[in-house]
């Protein structure tokens, strides 16, 4: 047991004092536009009687920008605004069930944090912080009844990949869950990141 975690903090130790030679983002200051496929779901699988349990869902835009505070090389602080367009198809195999949505369209403004692994070409990172969303929110099931224009609290959430030679491409999978509205929102996006210093 005590071998393990030599092993352990040995690779760690490597791991921190390498990591001032290694470059996952520039620190300094730059701009992230991302566009991307957002989806809006309740946070409840609903049961429409003689179906199996489907998850209710809407699909759409999704679009950000972000002002990037470089503070070390596997740290950086993200205020953010982008918007979020979600909307529902009419299923017709639905005929007798009632019309069940859930629908985000909304500005989002907030602030977060990223850490990023120091690996050159391909570095993965986690974000999280907190914000607010300015918009109309519909979650409409069995469970919740949820439809107003409102300004909501947001949890954001992130991982992906930095890519390339200076990590200026981006690859990630987001959450923002609305925990007022009773739903969350996923998306799927692409970023790119233009220095400014």
């Amino acid at each position: 047991m005590t071998l393990t975690l030599r092993s352990i903090f040995i690779c760690m130790l490597l791991i921190i004092l390498s990591s001032n030679q290694a470059k996952a983002q520039a620190t300094g200051n730059a701009i992230k536009a991302s566009i991307g496929f957002g989806s809006s779901s309740s946070y409840y699988l609903e049961d429409y009687g003689n179906q199996d349990e489907i998850d209710v869902i809407g699909g759409g835009l999704y679009f950000q920008g972000e002002y990037i505070i470089g503070v070390k090389s596997w740290l950086s602080i993200r205020p953010y605004a982008g918007a979020l367009f979600t909307s529902v198809d009419k299923n017709q195999n639905l005929q007798n069930q009632p019309q069940y949505k859930v629908t985000t369209n909304a500005f989002l403004l907030g602030g977060k944090i990223r850490l990023c692994a120091p690996i050159p070409w391909v570095a993965p990172f986690i974000e999280g912080g907190i914000g607010t969303s300015i918009g109309k929110f519909e979650t409409i099931t069995p469970a919740v009844n949820f439809n107003k224009s409102d300004i909501l609290l947001h949890i954001p959430f992130s991982i992906g990949l930095a890519i390339g030679r200076r990590n200026n491409f981006e690859i990630a999978i987001s959450g923002y869950f609305h925990p007022a509205a009773k739903q969350s929102s996923g998306v799927f996006a692409l970023g790119y990141t233009f220095p400014l210093d």
